[in-house]
Order: C-alpha cells, then structure tokens, then sequence
C-alpha cells in the first residue's frame, strides 16, 4: 500500500487571527484544534474525517474520506474540497434544494455553509481563487491528505467561532436524479453539475489536539495523487475536459 502525504509551502499572506477572548493579533505560542465528522450529501455515499491542527499562523489538515466517486474518463474522479466560511456553520438539509431538482447544489449550500474560505489543495495557493484547480485536490473513491499550509484571518476566525465547515465536492452522476444528472453547473456553465455537487459536510468543531472524530471513516486506502500544474483558474480546461468526459459517458448510458 502506497502512502502520499501532500506537504506544503505558504502561499497565502499573513493574517492575523482572531481567537475567541482574545486580541486579533496570533502568537506564535498559541495551539488549538477542531474536527469534524464528514456525512454524506446528494446520496453520494461519500463520508470521512477532519482535524485542522493549529500551530501559531499555520494549520495542518489531515482528512480521511471514503465512499466518494471514483472514476471519469478511466482516471481518478478529482474531489474539490474547501473550508467555507461565515455563514450558519451548518451543512444543509434536504429542503435547502430550491429549485427541485433533488439535490442540493454548491449556491444552494451558501446560506448554510458559507463562501470558501480556503481551498484544501494538494500544493501551491490555497484561497478561493483556487476553488476548482482540479489538478491539484485528491481523486479517486478513497484518499488520505495532509497539508501544513499559512491560515488566513478569515478562515481562522471561523473556526474560532463555530462557523467553518468542510465540503467535498463531485458525486457519481448514476446516484443523481436523471434530471440533475443531466444539469450544466451554475458555478461553470462548461461543467455539468456533479463536478461540482456537495458530496460530504462536516462542522469544523473545538477538540483536543491529536484526536480523530470518532465514527469518521476507516478507508484503509491511501491515495497517492500527482503534482500538477499550478493554476487557479475557476473551472479550468482539466477539469471541464475530465467532468464533461464523465458527463458524456453518464449521457450514453441513459440512452442505451
């Protein structure tokens, strides 16, 4: 079994962090931790775990996640996977699907769970530039990441205070309801909409340092995934090429 661990260099400028009683400003001697248990959205059956360890201004995430779509275009299907931030700090239920499609899309999502905050990237930037850098986030049905990466302000002060949420994104177009399934995304008109769909939410909660959530996922799997090309282009020519490879394929098996 092969074993990646993605490691990082700071991209993001230095920002000061706001701690819950206490100046805005870090200190390098502050440490403090908080996890989350990721659940399945969309009928994905995608599910995992989360700690964000924090060291002064730098953070180190380790994720596990099991469950999620596997492939597109005979390759790794490339999970999008972010910290949003500000919003009501919770991952939203089935009624939050407005348009009744039957499911719950990324804008859907907002009011819940915030705009992106922090893109979990393999390498390079980490901000919300970085939303769909496909090249550069896990693939495949099972993986494990590791980054140590700069916290930026935002993203800190939304953990402080019970607000940050993990999603991962891209759900197997054959769990989606035929309608959706054959849906463009409204983040990129060029992507269909399971690029993109929510596949797992977990609330980034307070918690010692060190401990794993309890009943998150035991994948037994390690996915090792490759460098790419840093770019942070929102829907860049990859992932339009890889999503819509998938989109295609799902199209043909309707019809046959």
């Amino acid at each position: 079994m092969r074993k990646s661990t993605f490691l990082a260099v700071p991209t993001l400028a230095l920002g000061a962090l706001t701690l819950a009683a206490a100046p805005a400003s870090a200190h390098a001697e502050d440490m403090w931790s908080s996890q989350a248990t990721l659940n399945t959205l969309n009928n994905s059956g995608t599910t995992g775990d989360v700690m964000v360890d924090v060291h002064g201004t730098e953070a180190t995430v380790t994720m596990n996640v099991t469950g999620a779509a596997e492939t597109f275009m005979d390759g790794p299907f490339p999970h999008a996977q972010h910290i949003h931030i500000a919003a009501q700090g919770v991952c939203p239920p089935p009624t939050a699907d407005t348009d009744g499609d039957g499911v719950v899309s990324t804008p859907e999502g907002h009011p819940f769970y915030g705009m992106i905050g922090t893109s979990l990237t393999t390498e390079g930037d980490t901000s919300a530039d970085s939303a769909l850098a496909v090249e550069r986030f896990p693939g495949g049905s099972a993986y494990t990441y590791e980054r140590t990466f700069e916290l930026d302000a935002a993203t800190a002060e939304s953990l402080q205070n019970g607000t940050a949420v993990v999603v991962v994104h891209g759900v197997d177009p054959a769990k989606m309801p035929a309608a959706a399934a054959e849906k463009m995304s409204s983040l990129n008109e060029e992507l269909p909409l399971a690029a993109t769909l929510p596949a797992a939410c977990g609330t980034l909660t307070a918690s010692q340092m060190g401990a794993m959530p309890e009943g998150g996922a035991d994948t037994g799997v390690t996915q090792e995934t490759g460098s790419g090309a840093e770019t942070a282009a929102l829907g860049g020519g990859l992932l339009a090429a890889v999503a819509g490879g998938a989109w295609a394929l799902r199209r043909r098996a309707a019809r046959a």
